[in-house]
């Protein structure tokens, strides 16, 4: 098991994000490249037009005004108006495009990471706080969806600007041009350095913000403790604490961002004043390659220069930004998956029961073993239960079984096949699991028992319903079956929770059965009626019981006491009583 991750705690990402990776970023725009293309011939467009303004406002400064032919002023206005709306709906056209497409790569993105989180091993998610999880499928995918639908294209859009503006601008005259790339290229050195800071102080801020998400959904989870144990307070002391180190955080970085505009501005002020004091002297000096209308053309291009220079500018900002969420999103779909299908795996069909524990020795945490040398043999339909102290490994057999978690050393064989040898979904259709927390999901009842076998028919759910005497309280419901459940069962006690859950395995029908202390939520009398049930679930079944409560285990054919890493003892309630050793310490 992962060294558990706080939400006092600021998450490290060992794998950094860098600019080669921004090749796994185009990965998902290559099934839109038709999209891609349109936009750059909208954009070449948009950018083709922008050039033609400042050049008949040449005209109209060099000859119009000189010859004063009216006629013609009024043709280059009118052009000059068609052209403005010509760009206008390339623009349109060229934003809305790339909106629908920036939205089409999220969706792709959130699907991969959601998929991913449906194949991570249980080491992952006990490592991590359920919200520093939430955090990164949402708030980071999210300021990706914002980054795809409005900078990527923007920004090739003004790369492209500026070399026809360069282009255009050399046409006018080299050397003003020069004097404006003696300006740009120090100014653009120095953001990218702010740049570098920046990204360092916006993956500080992540791991804050991730912090705050985690200690609230923990506080919401856990509301009714809270509220129980007069904690409000102290959850207040702890946000306001974890809050305040991410305003302290996020204005350490405003300053340093703040410095990006100065920086262009002072910059372009210094090129602009040389540009024309150069400019002036030329005109004065004769040369015949400057004149009134040519400085005013190549004003204008300098300002559509600027323009797209200062949103780079911006947008390398927010690139710091991106990249450093881009981390936390790739370092989870990056995370191995350890536990998956082997190849050549088979499906595991036709069980008997039969289940070897062979030599087995397991650890959550390198070097601090739970199991060691742990053997066991089951008979098919031998009803085997599990007692001992708490952390003595009794949940720790169950969930090996289930490829939960793999073994270190050792095997662990269904009718003799490796359950590492056999493809999951076979594995997990074959044994069935109730747990110890009964988790009900947003939906109706008929849904929540169906949740095991999608094809079941409503009457097999019903039937299944009644078999564990969970008919009772869902009639009670003017809607029966069909009554809305609210969000992990609310409203409902932990029993009846429990009671969903039992169906759902009934249902599901698996060959081997696995109870972990599944009727702890359970009042005595309800208790009674469900060991009926279960002597019908469990004939002819192999099942394991992890129980406290020892009245559910006496009739069980072999109970082991589980301690010091292994078996302690094992033998039927009368054998181990008429031991007098820890079996009977623990009825006594």
């Amino acid at each position: 098991m992962a060294k558990k991750n706080t939400y006092f705690q600021d998450e490290v990402i060992k794998k950094k994000f860098d600019v080669r990776q921004f090749g796994r970023v185009l990965r998902y725009m290559s099934p839109y490249k038709g999209y891609f293309i349109l936009v750059g011939v909208l954009m070449l467009v948009s950018a083709g037009l922008a050039m033609i303004t400042p050049l008949l406002l040449k005209e109209i400064i060099n000859n119009v005004v000189v010859t004063e032919e009216y006629r013609t002023l009024v043709f280059i206005i009118a052009s000059m108006s068609v052209i403005a709306a010509l760009e206008i709906t390339v623009n349109f056209f060229h934003q809305r495009i790339m909106g629908i497409v920036g939205h089409k790569i999220i969706c792709d993105v959130r699907k991969e990471i959601f998929y991913k989180l449906q194949e991570l091993p249980f080491d992952y998610f006990d490592s991590k706080p359920n919200g520093k999880i939430v955090v990164r499928v949402t708030d980071y995918v999210n300021d990706l969806a914002n980054f795809f639908s409005n900078y990527v294209l923007n920004l090739l859009s003004y790369a492209v600007k500026l070399i026809i503006v360069t282009f255009f601008m050399l046409g006018l005259s080299p050397r003003l041009t020069g004097i404006v790339f003696a300006v740009v290229i120090p100014m653009m050195v120095s953001i990218f350095t702010l740049r570098y800071f920046i990204r360092k102080e916006f993956a500080k801020l992540r791991a804050k913000n991730s912090n705050r998400s985690a200690f609230l959904v923990e506080t919401i989870m856990g509301e009714k403790i809270v509220k129980s144990y007069n904690r409000t307070k102290s959850s207040e002391e702890i946000y306001n604490e974890i809050h305040d180190g991410c305003v302290q955080q996020w204005l350490r970085i405003f300053r340093r961002n703040e410095l990006n505009t100065p920086i262009v501005e002072t910059f372009w002020n210094f090129g602009t004043v040389c540009l024309y004091g150069v400019a002036l002297s030329m005109i004065l000096g004769g040369s015949a390659g400057v004149n009134a209308g040519l400085v005013v053309a190549f004003t204008s291009y300098m300002t559509q220069f600027s323009g797209p220079l200062t949103m780079i500018a911006i947008l390398i900002q927010q690139l710091a930004q991106v990249s450093s969420n881009l981390e936390q999103v790739f370092d989870t779909i990056d995370y191995p998956v350890e536990i998956a299908n082997e190849e050549d795996c088979e499906v595991l069909s036709d069980v008997e029961g039969r289940v070897d524990f062979n030599d087995i020795t397991f650890a959550y945490d390198e070097g601090v073993n739970i199991l060691e040398h742990f053997d066991l043999h089951v008979k098919p339909g031998e009803t085997i239960a599990l007692v001992g102290p708490t952390g003595a490994g009794k949940t720790t057999v169950i969930n090996m079984l289930t490829r939960f978690y793999d073994v270190r050393e050792g095997s662990v064989c269904i009718d003799g096949k490796d359950v590492r040898k056999v493809t999951l979904d076979s594995l997990r259709k074959e044994v069935g699991v109730l747990m110890q927390e009964p988790f009900i999901f947003k939906g109706t009842i008929m849904e929540n028992i169906r949740y095991g076998r999608p094809d079941a028919t409503d009457e097999e759910c019903i039937e299944a319903a009644k078999s564990i005497y969970a008919n009772g309280f869902i009639e009670r419901f003017s809607d029966g079956y069909n009554h809305e459940l609210e969000e992990r069962g609310a409203g409902l006690s932990a029993g009846e929770k429990q009671l969903l859950s039992f169906a759902r395995i009934i249902l599901k029908n698996p060959s081997v059965v696995i109870l972990d202390e599944a009727t702890s939520s359970i009042d005595t009398e309800t208790e009674a009626l469900i060991q009926k049930a279960l002597k019908k679930l469990l004939k002819g079944k192999t099942s394991f019981m992890v129980a406290h409560r020892l009245s559910t285990i006496r009739s069980a054919d072999r109970i082991l006491y589980i301690s010091n890493k292994g078996i302690a003892e094992q033998g039927n309630h009368e054998e181990l009583m008429a031991l007098k050793g820890l079996y009977y310490a623990l009825n006594s």
